[in-house]
């Protein structure tokens, strides 16, 4: 009975595929996942270990609204709550208190009814004048009197509401509907290709990068996250849970000297040029993660000989701060303005009440 039970076994299992296993201490390769490279510009952002993933979809989100207030035009200098000197509050007194605590009250209101009745006495005995009008004018003023009092809105606004409402535009243009709206940022959504902000794998423990697609007319990351960190300092309004720094990265290379000292030509050219009137103080700031192989002396001293000779270093009380970020295999460069009066883009710093 055991061998016929072991034939019938090995028929059934002839025509399976063997399990395949990875050999030991190998990674497994993950799929669909898009992998930080040169050639990117966007957001270096640190956060708690082990929460990358949610503080990646925290920063997409938070990016996106200081995004549209730029392009909005809204300004951080301007103070976004205006709010009055003494409070509103109003003494309110109910039906169902104590007769003992409200009669004052109630003698002071008398007095106030008592005033409001002559005052409004004196107004329909002057009302009371007769005037002449015309059969059209009473006509009109009925007409206009039931539509009031049928819609309970006046001629006006029930006009625009019989007319489409997709229609009914502030300049009296044609606007899409909600559903067409909603449809067209759905497809946008679902093509990677299209998104604005897309988050890279960095392949670090408490490092995430958002990847910003630049269009033409867009701010740069380096306005965004100064208009992010401003406002934070000035509201000191929570934005984040897991999010701890974010700084700008316009330009990313290998992490070589020599392909660090080639992509900072177009740092220099936008905020360091040779040819000005106001020049710059400026600092290095250099980190470095799950990279070993490159001198840290070397990455700095070719940073720092790049920009010309009209701007100085600055270490004490730099305006400027270039940003060098080694991740693994790609350097991530990008400039940064009062970094150390801002809590050096620290989101959680700026928004804490210590």
């Amino acid at each position: 009975m055991a061998e016929e039970n072991k034939a019938k076994a090995s028929a059934i299992n002839k025509g399976k595929k063997r399990k395949q296993y990875l050999p030991y201490n190998k990674p497994v390769k993950k799929r669909g996942a898009y992998p930080l490279r040169p050639g990117v510009q966007g957001f270096f952002i640190t956060c708690d270990g082990g929460r990358e993933r949610q503080a990646a979809h925290e920063a997409i989100n938070v990016i996106d609204t200081f995004y549209e207030e730029l392009v909005q035009g809204k300004d951080s200098d301007e103070k976004l709550v205006d709010l009055p000197d003494k409070p509103l509050n109003k003494k309110i007194t109910f039906s169902y208190s104590d007769d003992e605590d409200n009669d004052e009250e109630r003698e002071e209101e008398e007095k106030e009814e008592g005033s409001k009745s002559d005052t409004c006495k004196d107004d329909d005995a002057s009302r009371e004048i007769p005037t002449k009008e015309t059969n059209d004018s009473k006509e009109g003023g009925e007409n206009n009197e039931n539509q009031a009092d049928e819609t309970g809105e006046p001629p006006s606004k029930k006009q625009c509401l019989e007319t489409d409402t997709s229609k009914c535009g502030p300049n009296g243009k044609e606007e899409k509907s909600v559903d067409k709206l909603i449809e067209a940022e759905l497809e946008e959504l679902g093509d990677k290709s299209k998104r604005r902000f897309l988050n890279l794998d960095s392949g670090c423990n408490g490092v995430v990068f958002v990847q910003m697609q630049e269009r033409d007319g867009d701010p740069s990351p380096k306005d965004i996250v100064q208009h992010m960190m401003t406002s934070a300092a000035s509201t000191r309004k929570h934005m984040s849970r897991f999010i701890l720094r974010v700084l700008p990265v316009e330009v990313a290379c290998y992490a070589s000297e020599e392909e660090i000292s080639t992509a900072m030509k177009s740092l220099v050219q936008q905020y360091f040029p040779a040819e000005t009137q106001n020049p710059q103080k400026f600092a290095v700031l250099y980190e470095a993660r799950a990279n070993t192989g490159v001198d840290r002396m070397k990455i700095i001293n070719s940073v720092a000989k790049s920009v010309p000779a009209p701007h100085k270093v600055d270490l004490s009380n730099p305006d400027m701060t270039i940003v060098v970020e080694i991740v693994k295999t790609v350097c991530l460069i990008g400039v940064a303005e009062k970094y150390k009066e801002l809590a050096k883009f620290n989101l959680r710093r700026l928004t804490s009440s210590n």
